[in-house]
Order: C-alpha cells, then structure tokens, then sequence
C-alpha cells in the first residue's frame, strides 16, 4: 500500500510539473533573457536597432550626466517617499477605522477599494480634469463666488509633483486598507483583551502591539507600493505628460523616450538597467525579511 501511494504522489507531482514547463519556459526566456538582452545591449552605442560596437560603461556615464535623467530621479525619489509615508498611514488609520465594525463596512470598503479597480490612465484622467482651473476644483469654488480662489497644481512647476501625487494616493490607498484590514483581523482578540485589562490606551496597543505583529502585512505592502512607484509611468501621462517643463519626468517615461522618440536603445537599455537595480534591491530585502527570518526561526 505505501508503494502505491508514493506512486500516486509521484504522478501527481509529474502531471504537476508538466503542466508548469510552459511557465517555466516564459519566465526564463522571455523574462530572464530579456533581461539579460537588454543588459548586454546597454554596454553598446546602438541606436535605431539592436548592435553597434562596444562601449563599455559610456552609456552609464552619459546618463548620469543628463540633466533630464537627474530630474527623474529626483521627482521618482519625493513621488515614492511621499507616497510610501502617506499610504501606509492613511491606509492603515482607515483599516484601524473599519475594524471597529462600523455600519455600512462593506460599503465603505467597496468605496475606498473602487479605484484600485480603474486603470493609471483612467485616473490620470480623472485628475487631470479635477485639477484643470477651468473646469475642476478651482472653477467649482469660483462659481460659489469666491472669484480669487487659485488651485492649478498641475500648471504649477513647483506643486505638480504632488497633484500627481494625490492621484496616486487616491489610486493605491484602498489596497492597502484592505491589506491593512486583513491583517488586523488576524490579531487575535485575546490581545485586545489583554490589553483593555491592563489599562493600556488604544494607541499604544496599535503601537508597541499590533503593528509588530503585522510586520509580514507591512512587508508585503511595502513591495506592492515601490513595485508600482517604481514603474510610473501612465499616470504621470495620463496626467501631466511629464510636464510642465520637466516637472513631473519619471524614469519610465525618460525609457520610453529615449527609445522610441529619440531612438536611442543603448540609452534606454541603460535607464531601464537602473531601474531594473532599483527593483532589486528592494526584492532582496523583502526576500531576506520573509525568507531568511522564517529559515532562522
């Protein structure tokens, strides 16, 4: 009977690993290779087409030295720092919110949740004509006769970067109340308890109790919102179109660019290369955090 049964698993897990090969197979060859492709091609000169001569790190040294790269850089930094501080409070204050079982959760929920639903594009657009003076928030105000009332972030050099901003946190902020809610409904209520008990106020319990026990929850938030500051893109389009001037240029879009408006691929290749850096250094700390702690424990 044993030998049965370990020939049934083995079937099992064969049948299993069949059906994984063309999964297998995309992920090395389209990802991996890919990725390896376009590595090697940013060590090149090459323009319009793959090929070109070797280069070395030229490529590199010219990106850093381009002005429009270093604004990217520098808008992509304010962009995710706001928006990891900004969605991590306000999803979990809204989390916090609706594990007191309020009335109407579900609704509430569905509400904060819908514009996840929508697209970046979507939601560029829809801020876009929110924050437009002439049909927006500024001219809404203005019709209540307050006639020198000015909100125009996004014609705004110096604000534009947190129009985009407040989309993105409109967009994002209800996954991570759900994420937030998820985890909060995994406390144990003997903690809460425990904690009622002893007299400890209902901060400090957030504080010094629960949020270290949802530490796997904030890892796996803080993955989800770099992935996505990472790769902006189509909101900053949708939105703003990188402007004005150079205002609200990301990293993606300076790809984009490079590539396919100025024919560069060597350039692109190599703006991609650093983002694609980015990406890893923050896979290894989430790896390490979930993988290496589970290991020592």
């Amino acid at each position: 009977m044993p030998d049965i049964a370990r020939r049934r698993s083995l079937v099992k897990n064969l049948n299993a690993k069949i059906a994984a090969i063309p999964m297998m197979l995309t992920a090395t060859v389209v990802f991996v290779g890919c990725t390896l492709w376009t590595v090697v091609y940013s060590f090149t000169n090459s323009r319009l087409l793959p090929g070109g001569d070797w280069v070395g790190l030229a490529q590199y040294e010219r990106l850093w030295g381009t002005r429009r790269w270093l604004i990217s850089v520098e808008n992509l930094a304010i962009y995710g720092f706001l928006m990891l501080v900004f969605s991590l409070v306000i999803g979990f204050l809204l989390a916090a919110i609706i594990d007191q079982r309020i009335r109407f959760e579900d609704a509430f929920r569905t509400i904060f949740l819908y514009p996840y639903a929508l697209s970046f594009i979507v939601t560029g657009l829809v801020w876009q004509w929110l924050l437009n003076p002439e049909f927006g928030i500024q001219a809404a105000v203005r019709s209540m006769g307050f006639e020198t009332f000015a909100f125009d972030p996004l014609y705004n050099s110096d604000l534009v970067l947190y129009g985009v901003i407040v989309a993105g946190l409109w967009h994002g902020t209800g996954l991570v109340m759900c994420l937030m809610l998820a985890g909060l409904r995994g406390i144990d209520e003997d903690v809460w308890k425990a904690s009622r008990v002893d007299g400890i106020p209902a901060w400090k319990t957030y504080i010094f109790i629960v949020i270290p026990m949802m530490r796997p929850v904030f890892v796996t938030t803080l993955v989800l919102i770099t992935a996505s500051i990472i790769k902006l893109y189509d909101l900053v389009i949708a939105q703003t179109g990188g402007g004005p001037g150079l205002s609200s240029e990301v990293p993606a879009k300076f790809v984009f660019d490079a590539m396919f408006v100025s024919q560069n691929l060597a350039q692109g290749f190599a703006a991609s290369t650093m983002m694609l850096v980015a990406v890893i250094f923050v896979i290894i700390p989430w790896a390490y955090l979930e993988f290496g702690g589970k290991k020592r424990g």
